[in-house]
């Protein structure tokens, strides 16, 4: 098992190397979503979110990326840390980590967390509908 030290330093090396290490279909933003096949909170973000992310704003802005917890990881991720729960939502621009929410507390909370991590991240994120959601 990687201790921290090692996956930090494994994500970086990989990150400053310059080999693509996704593809072009996959650089830009992205949301990062590290799961579980036994996790409830991630079944109910499946349920209540999941269906229309693709469509919201931010869905649009930061495309959703599944990562199960245990990996495989995309190649040149470079995360502050290695995440430790499910589910955990990391915002990503060409692999690096902007931001993190940890856990999922409802379809209430969820766009407002996520339009604040962008919002800190200095990234604009169109209003329409019911808030940042366009549902």
């Amino acid at each position: 098992m990687l201790r921290r030290r090692g996956f930090l330093a494994i994500c970086l090396f990989t990150a400053l190397r310059g080999a693509p290490a996704w593809s072009d279909a996959a650089r830009g933003l992205r949301l990062l979503m590290v799961e579980s096949k036994s996790c409830l909170y991630c079944a109910a973000w499946r349920a209540e979110i999941g269906p229309g992310y693709g469509g919201s704003a931010i869905g649009r802005r930061a495309p959703l990326v599944p990562v199960n917890i245990d990996g495989p990881y995309p190649d040149g991720l470079a995360l502050a840390r290695r995440p430790a729960l499910t589910p955990t939502f990391i915002l990503l621009r060409d692999g690096i980590e902007l931001g993190r929410v940890e856990g999922y507390a409802g379809a209430d909370q969820f766009y407002p967390l996520l339009a604040q991590m962008m919002a800190h991240a200095g990234i604009p994120v169109q209003q329409g509908g019911k808030g940042v959601a366009d549902r």
